[in-house]
């Protein structure tokens, strides 16, 4: 299987059975729209001191925006604050073609193609953006 292929069905696996879906009581979190496509996110995330205790979304959209959401709160739990900055850099850089996925973005890395797809890196953004969002909203 070419890693196109796997990429693809990784993705495609995340939208069709996502992770982390749901509410988070008691949580910081967020809500945005992309205002080009119409796919919208809300994410909640909980701390546990400096650690991510939880993290889930519940939104719509492109299997772009769900699967990136998916995985977001796969990669994210149980890092602590600093590791969740590290890791969402790294995943924008890699997003907006300014870097190449290291294996340190897991299954992250399936998203990579879409730096070649200018107005998909909002979808794969998304999630990302609304959980700074709930972050700098604790601040």
């Amino acid at each position: 299987m070419a890693l196109e292929d796997l990429y693809r069905s990784v993705i495609s696996q995340h939208h069709k059975h996502p992770h982390g879906v749901g509410r988070i009581d008691d949580a910081l979190n967020a809500s945005r729209t992309n205002t080009s496509c119409g796919d919208s996110v809300e994410v909640w995330i909980k701390l546990d001191a400096d650690r991510v205790a939880d993290v889930r979304f519940q939104g719509k959209g492109c299997a772009i925006s769900v699967a990136s959401a998916s995985m977001m709160t796969d990669a994210l739990k149980g890092k602590t604050l600093a590791e969740v900055r590290d890791v969402a850099r790294q995943f924008k850089e890699v997003v907006m073609g300014e870097a190449s996925p290291t294996p340190a973005l897991g299954e992250l890395a399936a998203l990579s193609g879409v730096s070649k797809l200018h107005a998909r890196r909002k979808c794969a953004l998304l999630a990302w953006q609304t959980l700074e969002d709930a972050l700098s909203a604790s601040l």
